[in-house]
């Protein structure tokens, strides 16, 4: 469905996007992380055709991606876009009649489920309902690939679980190839089961969030008796204090040799995995 092949992106002298190929040909709910900077707002744009790759391709439906010719099977919800000052109501008519396989019901049904008024103009929303309007225009419309820019940013925890329930909802209803781009690790893998983990504007990782719940995990004991024991491992990060410490570990468990008593071994979160393997120091 998706396919990115040697895709570079520069700036000036700033390369945002560093040779990145990527195969999305499955429909699913994956999840875009990285840290400030790491390419993400940059790679979105790239994929639904705002801004022009300076060197690779991308093609999105078996059509290629240009600024020329923005792909109508991919939707891109930024951060903080807006829409017109129209009631509710009639911003789902304007949609409805741009799109024609808009999905007239979905939409009314996620309003009220999120108790937005039909009446109520655009400008008088809160902003997290301003998002969540336009998270529902855009995912009840026919489109392939839905790309969503940190959709959550501002939002309450109460507001990010609906927004959660949304995602769910209208991937229930039409399956498709939806991309999020958050900071909030922990809560996406709550609806996401595919990681695309993005860095200095390289992917470092494209996998399923079983692999990651499988793979990785923590060695922790004295150093006399952990330390030993990483030879041969992909060890990601550590966190040490003093004789113990904490070795963060992501590969088949069928390398690990026999543990000497007192050294443990624990799963490590989506958080703690992520912040090692973008920032912690490896052993190679």
């Amino acid at each position: 469905m998706v396919t990115i092949e040697n895709l570079r992106k520069r700036f000036g002298r700033l390369t945002a996007i560093d040779n990145i190929s990527l195969d999305l040909s499955e429909n699913g709910i994956y999840c875009l992380l990285g840290r400030n900077g790491a390419g993400k707002t940059t790679l979105m744009k790239l994929l639904a055709g705002h801004i022009g790759a300076t060197e690779g391709s991308i093609t999105a439906d078996g059509k290629k991606v240009t600024t020329a010719r923005m792909p109508e099977s991919v939707s891109l919800i930024e951060s903080g876009c807006t829409q017109f000052n129209r009631r509710v109501s009639e911003l789902i008519d304007y949609a409805a009649a741009l799109e024609t396989d808009f999905d007239r019901d979905f939409a009314k049904k996620m309003i009220e489920k999120f108790q937005l008024s039909p009446n109520k103009k655009y400008n008088s929303l809160s902003f997290g309902m301003k998002t969540m309007l336009t998270t529902i225009i855009t995912l009840s419309n026919n489109s392939k690939v839905i790309l969503l820019d940190e959709p959550t940013l501002g939002f309450d925890a109460i507001m990010r679980s609906e927004f959660n329930s949304l995602l769910l909802e209208s991937y229930s209803a039409h399956p498709r190839i939806i991309i999020v781009s958050t900071h909030l690790i922990d809560e996406i893998a709550k609806v996401t089961e595919q990681l695309i983990i993005i860095d200095k504007g390289k992917i470092l990782l494209a996998t399923g969030i079983d692999d990651i719940d499988e793979n990785a995990y923590t060695l922790s004991g004295t150093k006399k008796d952990v330390l030993p024991l990483l030879e041969g491992l992909n060890c990601i990060g550590k966190t040490e204090a003093a004789s113990v410490i904490a070795a963060h570990i992501y590969g088949k468990r069928s390398a690990l040799p026999e543990l000497p008593p007192g050294v443990s071994i624990d799963r490590i979160s989506l958080q703690d995995f992520f912040i090692n393997l973008v920032g912690g120091k490896t052993n190679e």
